[in-house]
This record gives C-alpha cells, sequence and structure tokens, in this order.
C-alpha cells in the first residue's frame, strides 16, 4: 500500500514564502511523474507543477519565476518551494504521483495541505 503525505502548509502574509513537501512510502517500485495541484472554495482541482523521473518541470503560468518543484528520488519526495506569495495562491495543495507498486501503475493522491496568503 502506498501513501503520501504532505506537509508544509500554513498562514503567510503576501510576498513571503513557504516550502511544501511530500512524501511517499509503501512499497514503491518506481515513482514516474510526480506532481502539485490546488484547489481554491468553490473552484476545481487545478494542476501547478510536476516533474518527471528525469527532473523535467512544468508550471502552470501564474506561478512561472515564484514556484520551483523538486525531487529528491531517494526519499521517494516532491518538494514545492513558493515565493513571492499572492493571496490568490490561497488553496488547499494536494501532492500528486504515479508509482508502480508491485505490477501496477496507479495514480496515488496525498491528504492535502491549507496554504493561506493573507496580511
Amino acid at each position: 500500500q502506498v501513501q503520501l503525505v504532505e506537509s508544509g502548509g500554513g498562514l503567510v502574509q503576501p510576498g513571503g514564502s513557504l516550502r511544501l513537501t511530500c512524501a511517499a512510502s509503501g512499497t514503491i517500485f518506481h515513482i514516474h511523474f510526480m506532481s502539485w495541484y490546488r484547489q481554491a472554495p468553490g473552484k476545481e482541482r487545478d494542476l501547478v507543477a510536476s516533474i518527471n523521473n528525469g527532473g523535467n518541470t512544468n508550471y502552470v503560468d501564474s506561478v512561472k519565476g515564484r514556484f520551483t518543484i523538486s525531487r529528491d528520488n531517494a526519499k521517494n519526495t516532491v518538494y514545492l518551494q513558493m515565493n513571492n506569495l499572492k493571496p490568490e495562491d490561497t488553496a488547499v495543495y494536494f501532492c500528486n504521483a504515479g508509482i508502480k507498486s508491485g505490477r501496477t501503475l496507479a495514480d496515488y493522491w496525498g491528504q492535502g495541505t491549507q496554504v493561506t496568503v493573507s496580511a
């Protein structure tokens, strides 16, 4: 069984920074992609950033130049460094990963961590 556990959310003032961490545990043979999504109240869950096992990254336009996604393959962990945060970044942030466990490749989600940007 595979689990993703996020941490690092909180309350921060506009212009501040936070670093989110997502650690995968369980029976893991290989992690393909790892991504961060976010969902604001009353809105759909949207992709924020992703990174594949080769280290190639992709960002939604609204966070380019402010957010950085990275991963530590030895620790099965993905990070999201968020700088110059804006009130519109307020949302629940979810970790998502494509993981091969046993013979199957499946999509896993974390429980989410709240990020609130407010003065």
